[in-house]
Formats: structure tokens, C-alpha cells, sequence
């Protein structure tokens, strides 16, 4: 049997969709970044990817895993705005390369609830660096969670609660996508019990993740246990049917389109 090509995320939040995976045969599993993910699908060099949402909309046809996401209502913790002024007067914002739906969610955010153009530039993950380039800086991932000393001074914006206090709903960061032929039920099922079981071992997988750096244990369990949503289910579904109007509306994407699911 041919292995499923599975391109997953290394961050701390992906940990929960992909336990046990590398165990199991019809898995050839690899780790990237978020934009990487999706280049990767979009170029055919992977069957299934653990894709920025946006990126669901710029190829394919694709067909989504159901039940299975990275999402949060509310406080998401790792995809924050550092930002050196006050949001109204930001006129200039640098935007981590590792991102794309989240880049996505700046400029939604910009227009509908901050109420600013800014300039973007996109720059690697460094916040210093980014800062000194620009009013604010788009950070996602473990940099965001695990910020520098240095940046507690700066003003934090959480845009998974910026998102949830425009549109009182989930915001959907990922979601296992890929052809429509790559996924049969059985291997649905198999990313399911993945999830089911990653959920139950938020201390475990931090233990794990973060071995070199024990005082963040805590900090990663917590995240895992209370700030990251591992499911898209209706309210989900909505909140990301109404990114996906709103980033068409600003020229985002070329359409919203329905969500097509694999068969379970």
C-alpha cells in the first residue's frame, strides 16, 4: 500500500492532530511551517497537509478532513500583534513569513475592526528586527507563545480574541486538506483517534515538545489544554464561512466557496 503523503505543522499546536501518526503505515509524515504546508499541497508534493485555512481557497480542488482543526474562540496566544503604538495609530505592520492565514486575519481585522491601512511588509519571525521596521509586527506560532524578555513592554493585540469580539465566533487557523481522491474513511477515522487521543495528553505532549526548556511545561500544557480547539464543527464551519466572505470582499481570495468534506 502507498503511504499517504502527510504534511503536518511543528508547532506546539499541532501536536494533539498528529499523535501516534508516525506510527501508523498509511502515514508518511513530515513537518514544516504553515506556508510551507500549503506550498507544498499546492505543488503536489504532498497528499494531505495541515493547511492554513486561507490557502483552502488558492488550489485544489480540495477536500477537507471533517471534524478536525486548529481553532480557538477567543484568546489564542500564538498569533499576536506586537505593536510599539496604539492600534489607531499604526501605520506600518511587518508580518511573520511563516503565515498566511493569519496575514489573512491582519488585513480583515484592519478594515473592520482597528479601522486602518497600514503598510505591510512580510519579514522573517524576528520581533526586534520587525519592530524596528515597522509600528507593529505580526508574530504566530511558538515565537508568539514564547515571546523574547524584551518584548514585555510592547502592547500584545490576541487576534483570536480580536476576531471572536468582532464576530462573537471561532476563528479556524487550520485544517487537514488535500486532493479528493487522497483519504478514504478508514484514514479519516485514523487522524479522528489521532485527535482524541492527543487531546487527553496536553502535559505529556509539552513535557515532550519542550524538553530543552522545562519552564515552559506549564505554560505549553495550558495552551493546549485551554486556548487551542482541535474541532470544526458548526460554529466553526460559520466562523470560517465568514473569513472566508470577508477576505474575498477585500480581494483576498478569488471566492468564499462551500466547504467540501472526505467521506467518513
Amino acid at each position: 500500500m502507498t503511504a499517504i503523503r502527510l504534511g503536518a505543522v511543528g508547532y506546539l499546536n499541532a501536536r494533539p492532530l498528529v499523535y501516534g501518526l508516525d506510527q501508523h503505515s498509511p502515514f508518511d509524515l513530515r513537518y514544516d511551517v504553515p506556508s510551507e504546508c500549503a506550498r507544498l499541497l499546492h505543488g503536489g508534493d504532498i497528499d494531505v497537509g495541515l493547511i492554513p485555512s486561507i490557502e483552502y481557497l488558492r488550489g485544489g480542488p480540495y477536500s477537507i478532513a471533517p471534524d478536525l482543526a486548529i481553532a480557538s474562540r477567543g484568546d489564542v496566544a500564538s498569533v499576536m500583534l506586537f505593536t510599539r503604538k496604539s492600534i489607531r495609530d499604526v501605520r506600518s505592520i511587518a508580518l511573520d513569513t511563516s503565515s498566511r492565514t493569519s496575514v489573512a486575519l491582519v488585513r480583515v481585522l484592519c478594515a473592520r475592526l482597528f479601522t486602518i491601512d497600514p503598510a505591510l511588509e512580510s519579514r522573517g519571525p524576528d520581533l526586534a528586527d520587525m519592530l524596528a521596521r515597522a509600528d507593529a509586527a505580526l508574530i504566530i506560532g511558538d515565537n508568539a507563545l514564547f515571546p523574547p524578555a524584551d518584548a514585555a513592554a510592547i502592547e500584545k493585540i490576541d487576534l483570536g480574541a480580536a476576531w471572536t469580539s468582532l464576530t462573537g465566533l471561532p476563528f479556524v487557523y487550520a485544517f487537514w486538506a488535500g486532493r479528493p481522491d487522497a483519504l478514504t474513511p478508514p484514514d479519516v477515522h485514523a487522524l479522528q483517534r489521532a485527535r482524541d487521543e492527543g487531546v487527553l495528553r496536553p502535559e505529556e505532549l509539552a513535557r515532550e515538545y519542550l524538553a530543552g526548556t522545562p519552564q515552559w511545561h506549564a505554560r505549553g500544557a495550558e495552551y493546549l489544554r485551554d486556548n487551542i480547539k482541535y474541532y470544526l464543527r458548526d460554529e466553526e464551519r460559520a466562523g470560517l464561512t465568514l473569513f472566508y466572505q470577508y477576505a474575498a470582499e477585500l480581494g483576498l481570495v478569488e471566492r468564499s466557496g462551500p466547504l467540501t468534506f472526505y467521506a467518513t
